[in-house]
């Protein structure tokens, strides 16, 4: 069909007319405008600079981190003032630190390696004195500038160069190490208790060691003096050694244990010097009990010899005289003394007023017997047939160390044949086997 109406391009879109075309060019002009009038950045509008601002002074606010930054550089100030008035004091101070080390390395010089020492005899003047080493005679030698004089005094000990035997320095501890090894830090274990029978001996030793320390004031007001010390002699075996211990067990006094093969040294003065000492550290550490085992070593009656040894010995029991007469029977000093052979020794020794009392230990009786058997098998596993009154209705001659022998080599015997308990056989072989032992050791007749 063709166009109807007479209207061009019916049936397809309108075309604008002229009015409406006027409007786009229009509406296409005021965009232009709008883009050119646009400004190129976004932001805040930049105020223009006036004539004061170049003289106006900015507004500044402090703030929290201003003030840590102001305090964190105060420190760092501090510490580097510190450090530089350290290092002032260092430098100021090596020169002197150089010249204390190289008089320190002359003295260490002078003195030697390594040094001797020595006892001072006698002091001759500011800077000579004479001086016995301990292995050889006096010499008369020279005291060096840097000992302190006013330490000195004779018998004191003192290091001498080992060269020209010049004292360079002083010892100023004199108690010799084995003193303090012979001190008896933890107290032994034996009490009363663990002494079987000794009734009479137990009463006797706490009347002259243990109540003296303990109540001097009983003895006060009776008008007694109390003994000086005690000696235990007996057969071996019969419990003096036990008896000490116990001692030591009960009372809160030092105790220093000594054998006295060990008051024997090799070189002349040195036993005496270690009695000495004994006694001297007894008196520091008072209240004490000093406890010289086998005093027979030392205390043998005096005779001429030619030996040098039996001089050193018979010196060394001088010594030991004029130590128990020295201290006071007041004092808290007690000796006690051990021997199996008291008629070895020197008269002088056991006197009244040294030794003012004699305890005896004898071989025990059935009763103590029986008491020494209950106490060694009290925790001993004993098997029904077991009876202990044969062996103490028995005649033999048995000690309390013979008991306590024969009850270990019964368990013993009963550990080889795998038995917990000991048998009656056993306590039979244990005490032949003793015995025997003890008879052919011991010649007959030794101790009658």
């Amino acid at each position: 069909m063709g166009n109807q109406g007479g209207f061009p391009g019916a049936g397809g879109r309108r075309q604008p007319t002229e009015e409406e075309k006027k409007r786009q060019r229009e509406r296409r002009l005021e965009d232009e405008k709008r883009r050119e009038a646009a400004p190129l950045k976004i932001g805040r509008k930049k105020k223009k600079k006036s004539v004061y601002d170049a003289v106006k002074l900015p507004k500044v606010t402090p703030s929290g981190k201003c003030r840590l930054r102001l305090l964190r550089q105060e420190r760092v100030k501090d510490y580097l003032l510190m450090e530089e008035e350290y290092i002032k004091n260092q430098e100021r101070l090596k020169p002197q630190n150089e010249k204390k080390e190289e008089e320190r390395s002359e003295v260490d010089l002078m003195r030697g390696t390594p040094m001797l020492v020595g006892s001072l005899e006698e002091i001759i003047d500011e800077n000579h004195a004479i001086v016995s080493p301990h292995a050889g005679s006096e010499y008369y030698v020279s005291m060096m500038s840097f000992v302190d004089k006013d330490q000195l005094e004779p018998g004191c000990s003192v290091l001498l160069n080992s060269k020209n035997y010049a004292v360079v320095g002083i010892l100023t501890d004199d108690v010799d190490p084995m003193v303090s090894v012979m001190k008896v830090d933890k107290a032994p274990l034996e009490s009363y208790a663990d002494v079987g029978g000794l009734e009479k001996q137990i009463q006797e030793i706490k009347e002259s060691v243990e109540l003296p320390l303990t109540h001097p004031e009983f003895y006060e007001d009776i008008g007694i003096k109390p003994p000086k010390g005690v000696i235990l002699y007996g057969e071996p075996g019969t419990g003096k050694t036990l008896l000490a211990k116990a001692v030591a067990n009960q009372t809160s006094a030092t105790f220093l244990r000594v054998v006295g093969s060990e008051l024997i040294q090799k070189y002349l003065g040195d036993g005496p010097k270690l009695v000495r000492e004994i006694f001297q550290a007894a008196e520091e550490m008072a209240p004490s009990i000093v406890f010289i085992d086998e005093i027979d070593a030392v205390g043998t009656k005096r005779y001429d010899s030619n030996s040098g040894g039996e001089k050193e010995i018979q010196r060394t029991m001088l010594e030991l005289l004029n130590q128990l007469d020295g201290f006071d029977s007041k004092s808290d000093v007690k000796v006690i003394m051990a021997t199996n052979k008291i008629e070895t020794l020197d008269p002088a020794l056991i006197r009244p007023g040294r030794i003012d009392r004699k305890i005896e230990f004898p071989l025990p009786d059935v009763k103590t017997k029986r008491r020494i058997f209950q106490i060694h098998t009290s925790k001993m596993s004993l098997s029904d047939d077991v009876d202990l009154e044969e062996f103490v209705l028995s005649k033999d001659d048995i000690s309390g160390a013979d008991i306590k022998a024969i009850c270990t080599e019964a368990g013993l015997l009963a550990l080889r044949e795998r038995r917990m308990k000991v048998s009656m056989s056993d306590l039979r072989k244990a005490k032949e086997k003793t015995m025997y032992k003890k008879k052919g050791n011991i010649p007959d007749g030794l101790y009658l």
